[in-house]
């Protein structure tokens, strides 16, 4: 995945993660793959929907450690619950869900501001000035630290805001 800047987009889950997150999900009722897919887009509010490539190779590492069961039903669909030996492993893990979820919870609260027409408007003003400020032609060293200064004043000033 590329942004549009060429830089790579970081990975919205770490090494392993996302197996404990599908195991959570797993601890309110059994499931199918596609419904995993939407409650970890729900989960996310929209920032990240893993693809099947992604979540069916984690249920077979899931299910090849004992950790889920896989059902066949009559339709075809699979049914997915987690194990005892899932739910101790869950467990064993809280601490790392915990922080998981701190980090959803803050990538989603930074999705949202940017959403938001006001901060939008106001990050755009923000960015296009520091363009054409950078970019009109050399910048001496007095103003180049002017700028980090006012935006190290900016951040400091938002941190203190109650």
């Amino acid at each position: 995945m590329r942004h549009e800047h060429g830089g790579r987009r970081q990975r919205f889950f770490g090494h392993g993660e996302l197996r404990l997150v599908i195991l959570e999900l797993l601890t309110r009722s059994a499931s199918h793959g596609y419904e995993l897919i939407k409650e970890i887009e729900n989960l996310t509010q929209g920032n990240y929907t893993p693809s099947p490539g992604v979540i069916y190779p984690t249920l077979d590492f899931l299910q090849d450690q004992a950790f889920i069961t896989i059902i066949e039903e009559e339709n075809g669909r699979r049914k997915i619950a987690i194990t005892v030996a899932g739910q101790r492993w869950l467990d064993e893990n809280q601490e790392q869900m915990e922080s998981i979820h701190a980090r959803i919870r803050a990538r989603c609260v930074g999705f949202q501001l940017r959403k938001n027409p006001q901060m939008k408007r106001a990050l755009d003003n923000f960015k296009a000035v520091l363009d054409l400020k950078v970019n009109q032609g050399e910048l001496s060293d007095a103003q180049l630290k002017q700028i980090v200064g006012v935006i190290d004043r900016a951040a400091l000033e938002i941190s203190q805001l109650d």
